[in-house]
């Protein structure tokens, strides 16, 4: 007996880990493997292992288990609209995986981030940023008037913006857009800015799409370009995004499409 007995023990020991059952529910086993990939899951989300989340995901999967057996039970599986939900959720699953194979495979690389920052602030090497306040208003001769009575001293700017101005937003603020580069603006407004010195009131107002634009800078100055370490999390998202945009390109050429 002893014999069988140490026999048993050494069998159970040698059993894998994996295969050791945690629960089981209608006949059905939960094996600490399903356990462990459970956790895993969640720890790359950002969750921390510990007995106390082991405990939590175990009755999270003892009940989510009971539950999809009463589904199947009644047929709920078999129904169509479930069928295809099954489905949508498979693709995405597998489209997910696919995409973080890839670049698992094929990362973005400190030289490649290098290379993109140097591409970038070499294109905004020499730009102007500048601080400027407009008055936008819906017809030329409504701009005129004001812009002769800011001219004449009869308001300010300021003043005028917060009566006048459509674009309440920035009227509230005596008209204030902020530091911006001159590409921000619509063409008309941003080549107006363009020629106009530090200080300066627009000689006469300037139409856009969206009416017409007494303009003022109140300053300029030269662009000044972040460091790596400030951009790097967003450029990397980017040249991620840009990875997996061209690896679908090239999956849907090379498909047989009809």
């Amino acid at each position: 007996m002893k014999r069988i007995a140490a026999f048993a023990l050494t069998c159970a020991m040698a059993a894998p880990v994996y295969a050791q059952t945690i629960a089981t529910v209608n006949g059905k086993n939960l094996t600490q493997k399903d356990l462990d990939q459970f956790v895993a899951v969640l720890v790359e989300q950002g969750a921390k292992d510990s007995p106390e989340l082991r405990e939590q995901v175990k009755q999270e999967m003892v009940n989510r288990l009971a539950v999809v057996q009463a589904a199947e039970k009644a047929g709920i599986d078999k129904t169509s609209q479930v069928q295809q939900e099954t489905e949508l959720a498979r693709q995405s699953i597998l489209v997910r995986a696919l995409m973080a194979d890839y670049l698992k495979k094929n990362p973005v690389t400190d030289a490649d981030l290098t290379k993109e920052y140097n591409t970038i602030k070499s294109m905004e090497e020499g730009q102007q940023e500048y601080k400027v306040r407009h008055i936008l208003v819906k017809d030329e001769q409504t701009a005129k008037d004001l812009l002769a009575k800011i001219k004449s001293k009869k308001t300010s700017f300021a003043d005028a913006a917060k009566k006048d101005s459509i674009d309440t937003g920035s009227g509230q603020q005596g008209g204030d857009l902020g530091w911006a580069p001159s590409a921000t603006y619509v063409p008309e407004f941003a080549q107006a800015v363009e020629k106009m010195k530090k200080g300066e009131l627009s000689a006469t107002p300037v139409q856009s799409q969206f009416g017409w634009h007494i303009i003022q800078v109140d300053d300029a100055r030269p662009v000044t370009f972040p460091s790596m370490a400030e951009v790097k999390p967003q450029l990397e998202e980017m040249m991620r995004q840009r990875k997996l945009a061209e690896f679908q390109q090239k999956i849907l050429k090379e498909a047989n499409i009809k």
